[in-house]
């Protein structure tokens, strides 16, 4: 049993063949630091997959994942620039150790890898090196082949990393204008994951508990009170469900509205948008569905047919300074969901590109 092991690299993304030897380090090692070593140039966030590994490692003893930047060329026979490299990888070494609350536990005793210069990082360190499927034998993935197809390689990603990249698209719409409808066209189409509106389900309890609190007489849908809490459990119900969805599905994920819609609504209920019912979180994609050509169905929750013109260019208007693209789908239903098709294949074809990484 090893002491302390060390396991590097840029996980870019995070992948099973680094997660095996993650684990191959933790069941030989009381203590397991995970160094993600992260330059500027790379497109995931080194916050990202420091996430992603510490969630997927949460459960296997021993495991720190801790992230910094290495902006440093690669060259593997330049010891001026391995020695630039090290004082990194020991910086983030002496960091675990100051987590442990015990400086003296910096050094490592083994580093586990399966690349070609693990065996001299580990005689730099004084360790031993330990490889681990260095042939890519018993799980045939690289970070390579999954920034060049993520989508051909999405079982290979943990539940965490696959939330993390997924193109997340969402369907806004004033009522009654085939936001589920459409979703879940596209979902079918797509055989994707489908997160469906949490406000109509809120709507539905809130009426349930009227119901309970009047003694079983169900109150008029106009005299249900909505408040500010209403719209902020929505939005952290939306988001949750999201979220959710997006570590079991695939690389494509559809919601029925999100948490940012929740604001708007809430600004349609209560006259105005409210401060603490707001989200940072972005899509990668919004479709907004026209109420122009769509009969008004009453189906005994809505009560917004006067407002989905207003609704409609609201929607437009804020989506405007959102920051993420967006596209009004228009027609029938036929032709909504071909040009929702169009606009999410589009997008799948640019979401999974990444920066190369600095190489040597």
């Amino acid at each position: 049993m090893y002491e302390h092991a060390l396991v590097l690299g840029k996980f870019y993304p995070p992948h099973a063949g680094h997660h095996r030897l993650i684990r191959a380090a933790s069941s030989a090692a009381r203590r397991t630091t995970v160094a993600v070593l992260g330059a500027a140039v790379e497109s995931i966030p080194l916050a990202d997959r420091v996430a992603w590994l510490a969630e997927e490692h949460a459960e296997d003893a021993g495991v720190v994942v801790i992230g910094d930047v290495d902006d440093h060329p690669i060259d593997f026979h330049d010891d001026a620039i391995w020695d630039l490299h090290v004082g990194i990888v020991r910086s983030v070494l002496a960091r675990r150790a100051m987590r442990d609350g015990d400086p003296r536990r910096a050094p490592v005793d083994a580093v586990f890898s399966s690349e070609d210069y693990g065996a001299e990082l580990a005689s730099r360190l004084g360790a031993k090196h330990v490889p681990v499927d260095p042939d890519r034998t018993v799980v045939p993935v690289s970070g390579t082949a999954i920034r060049a197809d993520t989508p051909a390689h999405w079982d290979q990603l943990a539940p965490a990393t696959r939330a993390g990249l997924c193109a997340r698209v969402v369907v806004v719409g004033a009522e009654s204008t085939g936001t589920t409808t459409l979703s879940r066209a596209l979902a079918d189409h797509y055989r994707a994951e489908w997160v469906a509106e949490e406000g109509r389900r809120h709507t539905e309890d809130k009426f349930a508990a009227a119901t309970a609190l009047a003694g079983g007489v169900p109150p008029d849908l106009d005299d249900l009170v909505w408040t500010v809490g209403d719209f902020v459990d929505v939005a952290l119900r939306q988001a949750e469900e999201e979220d959710r969805a997006a570590r079991r599905g695939g690389p494509l994920l559809v919601c029925d509205n999100d948490a940012w819609a929740a604001t708007v609504w809430c600004e349609r209920y209560l006259g105005a948008r409210n401060q603490d019912v707001t989200t940072d979180r972005r899509p990668a994609l919004y479709l907004l569905t026209d109420h122009a050509g769509v009969p008004f169905e009453q189906d005994g929750w809505r009560d917004g047919e006067h407002r989905r013109e207003w609704m409609t260019g609201r929607f437009e208007e804020l989506l405007a300074g959102r920051g993420v693209p967006w596209v009004k789908v228009t027609g029938d239903r036929d032709e909504r969901l071909r040009q929702a098709v169009a606009a999410c294949d589009d997008l799948v074809a640019h979401h999974f590109r990444f920066n190369p990484p600095l190489m040597a």
